[in-house]
């Protein structure tokens, strides 16, 4: 997925944050957990193990990607996008619509925004990153 964003520093998709310089990037992380799996060092049941509800949210509160899934090969992985911050729900929010990833952001307060990969077919899930959002 490119870095596509809009001027007031969204992602075109709209469920995915755009890329900050303060953004925690996990990519070495996924390398290194697809390079343990591959080896045979890792096994299946320990990288495809998505939550019933990170499923669902992957199902219907996701942004559809290109990228393969390093797994299983057969689907597409989706993003999937929760916030974390000042007075949202302990367990956090899954973003759903653009206008409410906008809303958040233009917020009061320190947000962070946590952006995971979802495979709907073999359960495969990994950060990708994590971006701050809101006016502090």
């Amino acid at each position: 997925m490119g870095s596509r964003t809009t001027a007031r520093g969204f992602n075109r998709e709209g469920l995915v944050p755009a890329r900050r310089t303060a953004d925690v990037d996990y990519r070495l992380a996924r390398q290194r957990m697809i390079d343990g799996f591959e080896k045979g060092a890792i096994g299946r049941d320990l990288v495809c193990d998505a939550q019933p509800m990170l499923l669902r949210n992957a199902e219907h509160c996701s942004t559809p990607t290109s990228i393969d899934c390093p797994i299983c090969a057969e689907n597409q992985v989706r993003h999937v996008t929760y916030v974390f911050g000042p007075r949202l729900p302990a367990h956090g929010r899954c973003i759903s619509t653009p206008k409410e990833l906008k809303r958040l952001a233009n917020r009061q307060g320190e947000f962070t925004a946590y952006l995971i990969e979802v495979c709907l077919e073999c359960r495969w899930n990994h950060m990708v990153r994590t971006s701050t959002l809101g006016n502090y």
